[in-house]
């Protein structure tokens, strides 16, 4: 797989493995995203093919850190950070799943939760491309992906609170069982992509 960059330095290999993957995640998750609010297919596609590249992208990584005696900070952070990576494509590409599987419409939360979880991803995006050069810009671009994992997560809540509210009769409870799901991914996803930024915060702290 080829790696486009043209900075004005050479970028260490693990560096350009991490920020493809982190495009990768950013590009799946606003696929996602558009996929829910119009119901295009061209979304979800965009994320079934972010996934595969997605995953590609760690086998190459993994197989460097194999190869590779020193890295640019620890091997441990390397491994975890391209990990949670992976992990917030996963969730999102299992929400797509779910949904078709289940015949779960989305819904105002769902949107809602989706738009945070996309400036999150695109707050990872932008911390990796920073981290080699201005590792403070990337901890601060770090703590906004938590910032919107918080904010997911009070969504999910609200949203949850008002899925346990309804009839209690058996349609219902179906329904929410199906929701519920849907919602858990997500959530799920958010989650990752918080302790990508945590991973990330470390190497900072590391580095300066």
């Amino acid at each position: 797989m080829q790696l486009p960059f043209g900075s004005r330095k050479h970028k260490n290999i693990f560096i350009q493995l991490l920020t493809e993957q982190a495009l990768r995640v950013q590009r799946g998750i606003d696929g996602l995203r558009r996929f829910l609010e119009t119901g295009e297919a061209e979304g979800s596609i965009a994320l079934e093919q972010c996934e595969k590249e997605g995953d590609e992208l760690r086998r190459i990584l993994i197989d460097e850190l194999h190869k590779t005696f020193v890295t640019p900070f620890d091997r441990e952070d390397i491994y975890q950070l391209s990990l949670y990576l992976d992990d917030v494509l996963d969730y999102a590409y299992t929400t797509l799943e779910e949904m078709r599987t289940l015949k779960v419409a989305p819904n105002d939360h769902l949107i809602q939760m989706m738009h945070r979880l996309s400036e999150g991803a695109e707050e990872l995006l932008l911390a990796m491309e920073r981290l080699d050069d201005n590792p403070m810009v990337a901890l601060d671009h770090a703590r906004r992906t938590k910032h919107r994992e918080n904010q997911v997560e009070k969504i999910y809540r609200e949203a949850l609170a008002e899925l346990f509210s309804g009839p209690e009769d058996v349609h219902h409870v179906m329904e929410m069982l199906r929701i519920r799901e849907i919602y858990r991914h997500v959530s799920n996803a958010a989650d990752q992509a918080d302790q990508a930024a945590n991973v990330i915060g470390s190497i900072v702290v590391k580095m300066t």
